[in-house]
């Protein structure tokens, strides 16, 4: 079986930037595209505050222009998803589609994180199209109108307090009479004019005209009747899932499944193993921070092989030899 030099596990900004840099490295990476190829990015519309797009750029065109340098430099892809991994030691085996078996000297786990969707009637016809979870992302595109978030919990809070910034109104809808978030971010929203509340109500569907979206039916908890939310937007905040269920306990994870990395760098519990973007960050979430933690994912891999650097525990840094 070839030994690959380094293996590169999901192809978001993440990925894809650290394919960029390890292609041009003379590493020759061989990137697994997953069930997402492209990774949320793809699912958006226009984009506009990645940089070096003055007028933006639609999210599928610049995944694939990322995918196409990273094949300019003689990164290769697999197509499929990574169904299990073995890191019990080096050369590491990757297990795609559950049949084909792959070895690398070295990983960077770039597999990002799947955003909690209500699993309502016009949800998922709508992502892109006033469907979003991402308020930093879309907000923009919301000036002066009126949008609605669901949830509770201190994401849903900052993201609708995020949005006043932009809309003329906001709605925070949720399933319960009180909310999980902290004192302190219920007490800012509560206090901002722009700020609505439609609680102990359950979403049912999102309605639209078919080209984008009109508004929300939620049924209330308490009388059971049902009423539509008018409504330009709705942003689901109901938390992310990291895209860690293949690692099966084999690195360290936080409680919710993140990827615990080491001080500054992308290193993780296992030595050659290294983890990058949304996987890995469950706080900024952007495209850009993923581009960049992936632009040092490769340089600590090729660090890493090079033998030239070893982790230094004690102080979560990287020491040159």
């Amino acid at each position: 079986m070839t030994v690959h030099k380094v293996m590169i596990l999901g192809t978001g900004p993440a990925g894809l930037t650290a394919a960029i840099y390890a292609a041009r490295a003379n590493l020759h990476p061989v990137i697994v595209e997953g069930n997402e190829p492209g990774g949320q990015l793809t699912l958006t519309t226009e984009v506009e505050n990645f940089p070096g797009f003055p007028e933006g750029i639609m999210g599928p065109e610049l995944m694939d222009n990322m995918r196409k340098q990273a094949e300019h430099f003689g990164a290769s892809f697999v197509n499929g998803w990574v169904s299990g991994v073995d890191l019990s030691q080096r050369p590491f085996t990757v297990k795609v589609n559950e049949v084909d078996e792959y070895q690398a000297e070295a990983l960077i786990v770039s597999t990002g994180a799947s955003a909690k969707m209500l699993g309502i009637p016009g949800e998922a016809e709508m992502v892109g199209r006033g469907v979003s979870t991402c308020a930093t992302c879309d907000a923009y595109f919301f000036r002066n109108k009126k949008v609605v978030v669901v949830g509770g919990g201190d994401s849903a809070l900052e993201e609708a307090t995020f949005l006043t910034k932009h809309a003329a109104e906001v709605t925070i809808v949720h399933r319960r009479s009180e909310l999980r978030a902290s004192k302190v971010m219920q007490d800012r929203a509560r206090s901002n004019p722009k700020i609505k509340w439609a609680l102990n109500v359950n979403p049912v569907s999102v309605q639209s005209d078919g080209k984008r979206v009109t508004g929300l039916e939620v049924k209330d908890n308490a009388t059971g009747e049902s009423r539509v939310l008018t409504t330009d937007g709705v942003f689901v905040a109901i938390g992310h899932r990291p895209n860690t269920d293949f690692l099966q306990a084999t690195l360290d994870l936080d409680a919710i499944g993140y990827i615990r990395t080491r001080g500054v760098t992308t290193a993780t519990s296992v030595a050659g193993v290294f983890a990058c973007g949304d996987v890995m960050d469950p706080h900024y979430r952007q495209a850009i921070t993923a581009a960049g933690s992936g632009c040092k994912a490769a340089l600590d891999v090729e660090k890493f092989l090079e033998g030239a650097a070893t982790l230094d525990w004690s102080t979560s840094t990287v020491a040159h030899a």
